[in-house]
């Protein structure tokens, strides 16, 4: 359970951390009052935390299809090579015996959803990312916070995490910027811990290839190899006006104060805007899919201006597609970092149309960016996606990267083995048998595991995909008695 308002209060006490709520937010900071979270292999460590028999064995959640993307792998999947945005049919060839399992974002939103009611108890000010990731700025309630009282609120926190979620793991960086504070919840993964001494920043970059700064993906680094740099260190000696020559006035100068560890953003926890988008209704049905792809296009780069116009970026896009039965789809790609560039959005939405059911003619067409920043991840010189032709200019973190997901389908009147509710890892319940989860379909079939989060490694039965019996399930709350324990909080790290 979340741990009380008043006993984060008597932790920052014990170590001398005065509260105050009138700290200045828009100065370098001379404490470590800024917090990153990152769950680790988040969809992983769920399907395993929920999911007996697969813990300490290769995880994979993401596009299970001939198609479809590594979303994210776990830790015992990495070792064969497997990585977020890889393509899933790489990924079976380094480690066919890994579980591939589709997304259950409902069991994903309620764990997320824990942990951020967690951070929102250590301080008001809360930017979460995306489901796994947040910073959260203790200097909203600290007004004095030293790297000993910022490593015990921390490690609170940790073990708070873990308590609340049945056994996930973070990883935690506290730094006097959002920049450092990132890059340091990164050194120790998983399940690490890394704090960052004010006047510490410079000497902890300098010898970092420069990649590790937003916004520096292959492109950039070959333009500041020809200048000699491939460190930070060796980016922050760079004369301004050399990177400014390089790479623009804005994207230099911006590149330039990072590499000397100077960064002002502020950690804002609430935005006016959620989202941007824009959708038309259709006079007729619309049938002609080269004619949808250019409305699609028109409408991703509308979307894209009014986020330059309004400063944002996004990690999220969304295509939305009422068919001519009024039956409406929504379809959604998420990236490891914000963008804003027309090019990424574009491609984005033309792989989801791509995969999205026209059949009938199409009533409705919409695209939206969601999850929104103040900050760019991707290269500043962007390419196209990962695995389209023309280059690999978007950087794509560790985790959770590229993921296509396909949202809510109409309701069928049938079901069939390719129905989600049938999709590998999907939760189901028998009225013999309980609650289990799908261990695969095909061929008129459905097998199924039957086991919990509570329970021992479960038996495997086999039923007809029409058997009255078997029906799909919410995924189940999670139990302080489902803690998987040390050992097993261990292995799902």
């Amino acid at each position: 359970m979340p741990a009380p308002w008043s006993r984060w209060r008597e932790l920052g006490a014990r170590h001398g951390a005065a509260v105050d709520t009138g700290c200045d937010h828009d100065r370098m900071r001379g404490a470590p009052t800024v917090l990153h979270l990152d769950l680790d292999a988040f969809y992983a460590a769920v399907e395993q935390r929920d999911k007996p028999s697969l813990r300490g064995r290769p995880v994979i959640v993401g596009g299970v299809g001939g198609r479809g993307v590594v979303a994210t792998a776990s830790y015992e999947a990495r070792v064969h090579g497997v990585r977020s945005a890889m393509p899933t049919a790489e990924a079976r060839a380094r480690c066919p015996n890994a579980a591939y399992l589709s997304p259950r974002f409902t069991a994903y939103h309620a764990s997320s959803t824990q942990v951020m009611a967690l951070l929102r108890e250590l301080s008001p000010l809360v930017e979460p990312l995306s489901l796994d990731e947040a910073f959260v700025d203790l200097a909203a309630t600290r007004s004095h916070l030293d790297v000993d009282a910022a490593r015990a609120l921390a490690e609170q926190l940790r073990d708070d995490v873990r308590a609340a979620t049945g056994g996930l793991t973070a990883s935690v960086g506290l730094a006097t910027s959002k920049l450092v504070a990132k890059i340091a919840s990164e050194l120790d993964k998983p399940d690490g811990l890394v704090v960052v001494p004010p006047g510490s920043e410079r000497d902890l970059l300098a010898p970092m290839v420069a990649t590790v700064i937003p916004g520096v993906g292959p492109a950039t680094a070959a333009r500041l190899r020809r200048l000699g740099a491939t460190t930070v260190g060796d980016v922050a000696a760079l004369p301004v006006s050399e990177l400014v020559r390089e790479l623009g006035r804005a994207h230099g100068e911006a590149l330039s104060r990072l590499a000397q560890a100077t960064d002002e953003r502020p950690v804002v926890a609430e935005r006016d805007t959620k989202s941007v988008s824009v959708e038309d209704t259709f006079a007729t049905d619309l049938t002609d899919v080269t004619l949808l792809a250019a409305i699609a296009d028109r409408m991703a780069a509308r979307v894209v201006t009014r986020l330059r116009a309004a400063r944002l970026s996004g990690r999220t896009v969304t295509l939305k597609v009422r068919l001519h039965d009024f039956t409406t789809h929504t379809h959604a790609a998420t990236l490891s970092g914000p963008t804003d560039s027309p090019r990424v959005v574009t491609t984005l939405v033309r792989r989801l149309l791509g995969e999205a059911e026209l059949a009938g003619g199409v009533r409705l067409l919409g695209v939206g960016v969601s999850g929104l920043a103040d900050w760019i991840q991707d290269d500043l010189f962007d390419g196209e996606l990962p695995g389209e032709p023309g280059g690999d200019a978007l950087d794509l973190a560790p985790e959770p990267a590229l993921l296509t997901l396909t949202g809510p389908a109409s309701q069928a009147r049938h079901r069939s083995a390719q129905s989600p509710e049938w999709s590998p890892g999907a939760d189901v319940q028998h009225a013999r048998y309980g609650r289990g989860w799908v261990w695969g379909s095909g061929r008129g079939r459905v097998t199924v595991r039957f086991e919990t989060a509570g329970s021992p490694a479960g038996p495997i039965r086999t039923f007809a995909v029409d058997d009255d019996a078997l029906a799909a399930a919410e995924p189940a709350p999670v139990l302080a008695a489902d803690h998987p324990g040390p050992e097993g909080a261990r292995r799902l790290g």
